[in-house]
């Protein structure tokens, strides 16, 4: 007679090489992970366990396990593929790369409409030093200012680390405690960097920056839960060289931009594109200085990319 298999629940931190990779409930030591396959009817109902996953698993005979039910998430990303996120922390430096308002847009528009909770992260903040004279720290500085101008007011939270003095990290590991976190954005911004000193000792690699390109290398290679402390969790992600909007409908753009999302509904026309409809509340807004012109400047431009991208499939 068999023993009866051990069963439980947990999370899955890693998926590498069809293997996933699980933390039980009742550890919290890494050496506690539990390599499991799983199951063939995730495949017949077109279902693939994410990293992120709250599972239950049984144990095998040969000391791994077997993914036997995914649990309800409550989100889910496509690119990086990770579920049950609550956080996504934007990383954007003040410098090197020059911070870009037309890509941070284009990744908030990705995490409003994936439900999730953005953190505006302005890594590398010690290039805001210097005086007058320094033309790199003064263009630091009026980036840095913009992004609190004109996104604090929109609700999103800004955080400015250096990880070279180990400047804000406690502020920001503090607010990631208890969460499933993601970190995005694009490469060589210093998400590597900000992880080694969020988690001394993690050694993740890290990468120079490319002069010719303006990018760093893609130093990470994979999805993987990085254990932070408090309960908290983070997703240290592949860069990203470029988004597309092959997720999102073009009717849906508008409510991925909070200010434009809460005055649809004052606008004088059902689905108006806010664009040159008469009686339109965004652009009155616009005319009167209470939307930024960036804010509306990058949406027309992601609208006419999603239309032509529309045209052409």
């Amino acid at each position: 007679m068999t023993s009866k298999a051990r069963s439980g629940e947990g999370r899955i931190v890693k998926a590498l090489s069809g293997y996933y990779y699980v933390m039980p409930d009742e550890s919290t030591v890494s050496s506690d992970l539990i390599q499991c396959r799983a199951r063939g009817i995730f495949k017949k109902k077109g279902l693939s366990p994410l990293v992120g996953d709250r599972v239950i698993y049984t144990l095998t005979e040969n000391g791994e396990g077997m993914v036997d039910e995914l649990l309800p998430r409550i989100s889910e990303l496509i690119r990086p593929p990770v579920a049950n996120i609550e956080l996504a922390v934007l990383v954007f430096s003040v410098s090197e790369p020059a911070l870009n308002l037309q890509l941070l847009d284009k990744f908030l528009v990705h995490i409003e409409h994936a439900g999730i909770q953005a953190l505006l992260c302005l890594s590398k903040g010690d290039l805001t030093d210097g005086d007058q004279s320094d033309e790199n720290a003064v263009e630091a500085a009026e980036a840095a200012e913009a992004v609190r101008r004109i996104y604090a007011p929109l609700g999103y939270e800004i955080y400015t680390t250096s990880s070279r003095r180990k400047e804000g990290i406690e502020a920001l590991k503090a607010r990631l405690e208890g969460h499933l976190s993601v970190f995005s954005g694009q490469s060589g911004v210093g998400k590597s960097s900000l992880l080694n000193a969020l988690v001394p000792g993690l050694g993740l690699e890290t990468a120079a920056i490319s002069n010719r390109l303006g990018r760093g290398k893609h130093t990470t290679r994979h999805v993987e839960l990085i254990e932070i402390g408090g309960g908290g969790y983070v997703a240290d992600t592949p860069g990203f060289s470029q988004l597309d909007f092959t997720e999102l409908g073009i009717d849906q753009l508008g409510y991925c931009f909070r200010e434009m999302r809460e005055l649809a509904s004052s606008c004088k026309f059902r689905g108006c594109s806010h664009i040159q409809e008469p009686g339109c509340a965004v652009l009155e807004a616009l005319e009167e200085g209470r939307i930024e012109p960036s804010r509306h400047r990058n949406y027309s431009l992601f609208l006419d990319e999603m239309n032509d991208r529309k045209r052409r499939y």
